[in-house]
Order: structure tokens, then sequence, then C-alpha cells
């Protein structure tokens, strides 16, 4: 067996190695370890279009790499953390929104969470308006239903982070640690909630 032959293989297994993984890290390392065996290999047998082409794909499995351990360092000093929910903010996707932009209406599907960075923004039906640095959204995708109870719309031009229920998933298969965290998160939120409703009873009751 020649060494271009011996590349050739060991390129082979490392490629049928990376269908078997079911975590992203390890599997891109071993494809980041078959780009180099198949660069090897282009490079001792001549095939030059497997070479370019393994050449272009080494830098971007390097850096779609480095991209996951940062995400994967991100989830685990969240999971060490209390569950603030500035936690979650480096996972969340920043919009705009402006004045009277419907975020979603009851009955919708829930499918994201929300944090109010700026802005205002109103629940309609019952008339209550949301402060600065508030989550919402965060029960409903953990629902059986899966479905608004209640609408929101921006009151003022705002700025909202995002997540959606597919980027909750995809991080929680990345690493046990941030569905640990999230879980305390929603156990948290659903305690406040639960406090200002009986804070709101009793001054009711008092009024």
């Amino acid at each position: 067996m020649t060494w271009a032959e011996l590349a050739g293989y060991t390129a082979s297994l490392l490629v049928f190695a990376t269908f078997c993984m079911k975590t992203l890290i390890p599997l891109r390392l071993v494809a980041i370890a078959s780009n180099i065996a198949f660069i090897v290999y282009g490079l001792l047998a001549g095939l030059f279009p497997i070479l370019f082409l393994h050449c272009a794909l080494l830098p971007l499995n390097t850096w779609r790499t480095y991209q996951q351990i940062l995400t994967l360092r991100h989830i685990r000093a969240a999971a060490r953390e209390n569950a603030e929910v500035s936690a979650l903010i480096p996972f969340m996707k920043q919009s705009r929104f402006e004045k009277g932009a419907v975020l979603f209406r009851k009955g919708d599907d829930a499918s994201n969470i929300y944090f109010l960075a700026r802005g205002a923004v109103t629940i309609p039906e019952i008339g209550k308006t949301l402060d600065e640095g508030t989550l919402f959204g965060e029960i409903g995708p953990f629902t059986g239903q899966r479905v608004r109870t209640a609408s929101a719309v921006c009151s003022e031009p705002s700025e909202i982070y995002v997540i959606s229920e597919d980027d909750l998933v995809r991080l929680c298969q990345m690493d046990g640690a941030f569905g640990y965290f999230l879980t305390k998160l929603i156990a948290s939120r659903l305690v406040e909630n639960q406090d200002r409703l009986e804070r709101e009873l009793s001054a009711l009751r008092s009024g």
C-alpha cells in the first residue's frame, strides 16, 4: 500500500466516523482531521480537485469549531450562574420594532421567547405595559397547546431580543447544562409571576 492510498483510506474512515457521531464538537474535530487526510491524499495522488476542496473546507471547519467551543463556554457559564435573564441574552437575536408592531396575537403558535431591552410592549387583553428588562412569552413554548394566551404589541419603538424554540432545542442538544439553566430560568419566572399575582390580588382586596 502506498502512502497516498493510506491517506485516502484514512480520510474515508474519518468521513465515515463523522456519520456515527452524535455531538457537534467531536464531529467537527473529526471533520478537520478528515480534511487534513484528504489534503495529504490529494497532494500525494495528484488529485487537485480533492486537494482544492479540502483546502477550502479546512479553515471553514476550523472556524465553525471555534464558534461551537465559544458557544459551549457561554452555555456552561450560564448554567453555573443563578437563573438570571441576562445569561440568556448572548443566545438571542436583536431586533428593532416600530410603534404598533404586533409581536404575536392571542391564539398564535408560541415558538419564540422575547426580552424587552428598550421601549414598551403592551398586553392589550389585560391593559398591561411591560417594563424594560422584562422577559415575556417564555411560558407558551413549554405548554401542551403551545399557543399564545394574549397578544403583545409595541406601544413605542422598541429594541427586543428574540430566541426561537428551534434555537433553544439546538442549544440543549449541544450541552445538557443549557437545558438545566433553562429549567431554572422558567421555574424562577413562574415563581415571580405567582408572587406578582398574589401581590396584585392582595392590593385589590385591601383596596
